[in-house]
Parts: C-alpha cells; sequence; structure tokens
C-alpha cells in the first residue's frame, strides 16, 4: 500500500497501522551513524533526570527502542503502543530480565494507569500522528495526568521547516513539486504532523507544558547522512561532540527533523 492509498484511510488506528507496515520502525533509530544520533542525543537529554527509582512511561513506544535501553539500564518500563506492526517488533526484543509492562493501546486514553503514576513520561510519537488540536490537547492532558508532580515529560516533533530541505535530497524538483504551500512554506499534513519551533512550544504552554529544554535531537543529520555513515569511529566521535555543542542552541532548533521539548507540569 502506497501513500496515496494510505491518505485516503479515514480510521486514524487504521491509518497509523498503515503507516507503519509502510515505514520500518524498528530499524529507523538504530541503521546508521546518522540515524543514530536522534536516539543518542535523546537519551543523553533523558538521562539527566533519571534517578535511581525513577518509573519511566513510553507512550508512542514505537518497536521499544527507548523502552529496551532503560530496561536494560535496570528501569521498571511501561510503554503503549497502537501499531500492529511495532508492537510484534518490540515483543521479539523483551528478554525475560527486561521489567517492561508493555500494552497496546492509544495516548488519548491512558486509563489503564493512576493519576502521578511515573516520573518520566516519554511522550514521541503521537503528537505528530494527531491530526485535530483536540486530540493532540487530549494527549498532552493525559501525559500530564499520570506524570508525577515533580516529574518530567519528553516531548518530540518532526519539524516543518527542515523537512523541505530533506526531501530535496529525495527530489531534486521538490521545491516546485513538492506537498506543501509554495507561499506559506507550510507542509501539508501527510503522513506525518509537522510543526514549527515556534508552533510546538505554543501547543505545549496552551496546555499547561513548562518549558524546560529545547533540543534539536537529530540536527542536519538526515541532510548529511552519506558523510556521516562514511566517517571513521574517530571523526563520528567528534561530529557528535560537534552536534551536543549546537543541538541547544535557539539558532540550530529549526535545523532538525525531530525537535525535543523537555516540559514539566504547571
Amino acid at each position: 500500500m502506497g501513500f496515496e492509498e494510505i491518505s485516503k484511510i479515514t480510521n486514524e488506528q487504521e491509518q497509523v497501522n498503515a503507516i507503519y507496515n509502510f515505514f520500518d520502525e524498528d530499524s529507523r533509530l538504530n541503521g546508521s551513524k546518522a540515524a543514530r544520533v536522534e536516539f543518542l542525543t535523546t537519551v543523553r537529554v533523558i538521562e539527566d533526570y533519571l534517578r535511581p527509582n525513577s518509573r519511566i512511561l513510553d507512550i508512542g513506544a514505537g518497536a521499544g527502542e527507548y523502552s529496551l535501553y532503560f530496561a536494560e539500564k535496570g528501569f521498571e518500563v511501561s510503554a503503549i503502543e497502537l501499531a500492529d506492526a511495532n508492537i510484534a517488533a518490540f515483543k521479539r526484543k523483551i528478554k525475560p530480565e527486561h521489567r517492561i509492562q508493555l500494552r497496546q493501546g492509544n495516548a488519548l486514553d491512558l486509563s489503564c494507569y493512576d493519576d502521578k503514576a511515573f516520573d518520566i513520561v516519554l511522550l514521541f510519537g503521537p503528537l505528530y500522528h494527531l491530526h485535530s488540536v483536540e486530540d493532540r490537547a487530549k494527549a498532552i492532558a493525559e501525559a500530564k495526568r499520570v506524570c508525577a508532580d515533580d516529574g518530567k515529560i519528553f516531548f518530540a516533533f518532526i519539524t516543518n521547516d527542515m523537512v523541505i530541505l530533506t526531501e530535496l535530497m529525495w527530489n531534486n524538483r521538490y521545491f516546485v513539486e513538492g506537498d506543501y504551500d509554495k507561499a506559506s512554506f507550510r507542509l501539508h499534513d501527510f503522513p506525518f504532523v509537522f510543526a514549527t519551533v515556534d508552533r510546538a512550544v505554543e501547543m505545549l504552554s496552551e496546555n499547561g507544558v513548562k518549558i524546560l529544554r529545547k533540543v534539536a535531537a537529530d540536527g542536519v543529520s538526515e541532510l548529511l547522512q552519506d558523510k556521516i555513515n562514511a566517517m571513521d569511529e574517530e571523526n563520528y566521535a567528534q561530529y557528535l561532540r560537534y552536534h551536543y555543542y549546537i543541538c541547544e542552541k535557539e539558532e540550530f532548533l529549526g535545523m532538525t527533523n525531530h525537535l525535543l521539548i523537555l516540559g514539566q507540569k504547571e
């Protein structure tokens, strides 16, 4: 099934399932040196706030990359994911020693979890799949509800302005033929929902989230993937240090495919 057929699916759960039958989420974060930058950066930020007994909830857990990483570190992790393909990939990687409780479910309904049950809440996929303002507000409200009063919530967005550049890698006529408004440079929200940095900040602030940090999680890594993937380990390590050096500078926040925002309940 291609994008044209997927775009005709009106049921959001069925559409998400179709998208992840098309995209291989299981290899997205670990398929190459360039792809790994997003994961390494995100983990680096999360680990600044982990405590020995932190309770973690991974909402929209995908194929389990983050949940499994923290379970390997000995943390107790609850994970909830909607897409069938991602659930199947996740289950294949769970080991007996992992303290992971995996459920199939929706970010809009976390009633299976108690209020204030988690110290760290990850909301990495749903905000770029939920098309309505009301649904995004509901997902944010549910993430806040299950987070402890002094806990931290990590949100991920796909940034509008960088995607236009990375699409040029696949279609050198993208600026003429691309699926965006040619006057405003606003991408059409398919297969994902896109946000500028300002809009992401506004969305969270409108929904009672105090913003603590903003991070360009993968920066220009997709745009430069051929060069990054060709690096030896010494050069790659120095590239990562450079990326960490610039990824929280205001002037670079929009130049990333994935924007990570850390917040807490107001």
